[in-house]
């Protein structure tokens, strides 16, 4: 299973629109539907998400008010996907606000966890074709204009990853948390990320991967990982220190 089937498998909640609007939108943020691409017809999402195509009607227009889907009338129409050049920053802070610590270090864990052994397996089993899609996720973060593109970039670099290591449920994992980290270490508060610096551990990783080295992926991997909890940790101390300044 792909990371996009994975995300817009069967609902778990049946006639829940707002449910379909979180898992599309998740899928464009992620980049796993591409700029421009036409989705499937209501009837045939309706049938990928279990529900009822009223819901999906519904959660089309939502999608369209954010702006992350066009539609259009005649021959060629449909419903197209649109990048946003940023995901929404307000809602994102005020999670992250409202987490605890130990939280996000369970998240962080569970992370490291998941991507750590899709690392490993990847140095075992990817294909020649995950291994150039690893190399070449690594350059379309180096060349990224704008937050919106780097994001995707980093979260399909992590993606691809479990997808190389040929596993459905780590694929399905580490789209997951992808969907509940990203946003939240992509905030632009406080210092920058080190662009440089991630495309290198990137690069690394994608190399320790085509070199068959699963020990070393898997370290380069979860150190790379760790780096997240304190991104978020000070992100979330300079949070707190904002609302009691208020």
């Amino acid at each position: 299973m792909s990371a996009l089937a994975a995300l817009l498998a069967p609902s778990t909640g049946a006639g829940r629109a707002q449910e379909v609007v979180q898992r599309i939108s998740e899928a464009v943020h992620l980049g796993l539907l591409s700029d421009g691409e036409r989705l499937p017809a209501e009837v045939d999402l309706a049938a990928q998400f279990g529900v009822a195509p009223m819901t999906v009607r519904e959660a089309l227009a939502e999608l369209r008010e954010q702006g992350l889907v066009e539609t259009k009338r005649g021959r060629n129409g449909g419903s197209f996907v649109r990048h946003p050049k940023s995901p929404p920053i307000e809602p994102q802070r005020q999670r992250l606000a409202a987490m605890t610590v130990s939280e996000l270090r369970d998240i962080v864990d569970e992370h490291q966890a998941v991507a750590g052994r899709s690392a490993r397996l990847a140095a075992e089993r990817a294909s020649a074709v995950n291994v150039r899609r690893l190399f070449a996720l690594t350059e379309q973060l180096r060349t990224a204009d704008g937050l919106g593109d780097r994001i995707r970039a980093d979260c399909r670099f992590h993606i691809e990853l479990a997808v190389a290591a040929q596993s459905t449920r780590l694929t399905r994992l580490e789209a997951s948390l992808q969907a509940e980290v990203s946003g939240l270490l992509w905030l632009p508060l406080g210092p920058e990320i080190d662009l440089d610096a991630m495309v290198e551990e990137h690069h690394a990783i994608a190399t320790a991967v085509v070199s068959e080295n699963g020990e070393e992926a898997r370290r380069l991997t979860e150190e790379h990982v760790a780096g997240n909890l304190r991104r978020l940790t000070a992100l979330h101390l300079l949070l707190t220190e904002e609302g009691a300044q208020l």
